[in-house]
């Protein structure tokens, strides 16, 4: 169906570019945080529904380029459910994964985003919503950008 693996990730972005999950403000959120990218002008901010220690919803508004809004909607489906602790070693991976192209782990569908790391302006736009993540699950309520971001 597909020439390659490029192409299906690339869908696969498009489409939850085009299609956002959990795209809505969260009125029970129990925790949440926002996310700016000076680069290229991605807000977005992210909302958690937490039971104890586990991500019971998730769910994010906002704007930007399609690779920041895909990364927020690929997020929140991938961070219900988890624990707090699953949460932030997924962070880890997903940050391996778009500074260096290499998955560290079974990533599941955040693998799309193993191209990035070819376009370094974007790195910032990949991991916004996962810096914003970090920040909702410490209680962190100032904005986070990703201007210090290693591209």
């Amino acid at each position: 169906m597909f020439d390659d693996l490029s192409d299906l990730y690339q869908e696969v972005i498009l489409d939850h570019c085009k299609h956002p999950r959990n795209f809505h403000e969260e009125p029970a959120a129990t925790c949440s945080a926002q996310g700016h990218n000076p680069l290229c002008g991605d807000q977005l901010k992210l909302f958690l529904v937490m039971d104890g220690e586990r991500i019971r919803d998730a769910s994010f508004i906002g704007s930007g380029c399609c690779i920041s809004k895909a990364s927020a909607s690929l997020l929140t489906d991938a961070v219900k459910g988890k624990t707090k602790g699953e949460a932030e070693k997924m962070f880890a991976g997903v940050r391996d994964l778009v500074v260096t192209g290499k998955a560290n782990g079974d990533l599941g569908k955040l693998a799309v985003f193993a191209g990035v790391h070819k376009y370094p302006a974007r790195v910032k736009c990949a991991i916004l919503s996962w810096h914003a993540l970090m920040a909702a699950l410490r209680g962190e309520g100032q904005p986070v950008s990703t201007e210090n971001e290693q591209s």
